[in-house]
């Protein structure tokens, strides 16, 4: 007698078991695709392109009018450009809000659930905000120096881009913006408090600068022009008042070292609390 075996029947695999590999730039995409879904980001990042035009073409006009043209201390690059000490409020607000949103809603626990390792999701964040800000805020920034030429030639008092220090001007305060954006986030990363951190960015870049001009200047002159916004501000739009004896690029350097901080601190909470 023969007897016929049983077929075997191969393992097959089971659905829903394969897992994709978490990388920094799948974090990033998420990070992306979590900053372009929310209408928050574009409407603040559409007010801060309308007050860097819109008062750029403001200032630029009132300047052109008035009688003796430009204020003391005031040239054609810094009319236009100054602005986006402005801007700076809804851009830093919205750094705030990219990460202290998650944490008042809860949904940072998806997140860190999907990146146990918890740092990556802090650079991606950083990435994706400092790409996105700055693209937007320096293509505002040309559309404001140009506008706000183009109504100062009325009077002939306007400069082209190839004067010196107007592009820097140009790029300066885009960049500016971009660092303000960026210390927003880590202290609403700090923080993870959206009041908090938001009234720390109002304090530090409205309000004690304008404060030390109340000082004697023999106090301010060994310390204002270390303060972030006194240090960054020279990049592109002046001193807000204070003589900074600072170069352009070494005080936007001493601006990036406060950011660096406080990211630096972020990072240390965000593995320290929450590993």
């Amino acid at each position: 007698m023969t007897t016929a075996l049983a077929p075997t029947r191969t393992s097959a695999p089971k659905l829903g078991t394969s897992t994709l590999r978490v990388t920094q730039l799948r974090i990033v995409r998420s990070e992306w695709t979590k900053f372009r879904s929310l209408r928050s980001t574009i409407y603040t990042l559409g007010i801060a392109g309308a007050l860097v035009v819109g008062l750029s073409a403001l200032f630029s006009a009132i300047t052109a009018n008035q009688p003796g043209g430009f204020n003391a201390g005031e040239t054609a690059t810094t009319t236009s450009s100054g602005s986006a000490l402005f801007a700076q409020l809804a851009i830093g607000v919205l750094g705030v809000l990219m990460i202290s949103g998650e944490y008042s809603t809860g949904s940072i626990r998806s997140s860190l659930t999907a990146v146990p390792k918890r740092l990556p999701m802090l650079w991606a964040k950083l990435a994706v905000f400092a790409a996105v800000v700055f693209s937007t805020m320096l293509a505002a920034s040309f559309i404001s120096f140009f506008v706000g030429q183009a109504l100062l030639s009325q009077n002939d008092m306007d400069v082209s881009l190839s004067e010196p220090g107007a592009l820097r001007a140009v790029v300066g305060a885009a960049l500016y913006l971009t660092v303000v954006g960026m210390t927003g986030l880590a202290l609403g990363a700090l923080l993870r408090n959206t009041a908090a951190a938001i009234s720390t960015i109002v304090v530090v870049y409205f309000v004690v600068a304008p404060l030390t001009l109340l000082l004697p200047a023999t106090w301010t002159a060994h310390f204002v022009q270390y303060l972030p916004s006194t240090a960054g501000a020279g990049l592109f739009s002046g001193t807000l008042g204070v003589e900074n004896p600072l170069a352009p690029w070494t005080g936007f350097a001493v601006m990036c070292a406060y950011a660096v901080i406080l990211i630096g601190l972020a990072a240390w909470r965000l593995r320290r609390v929450d590993a």
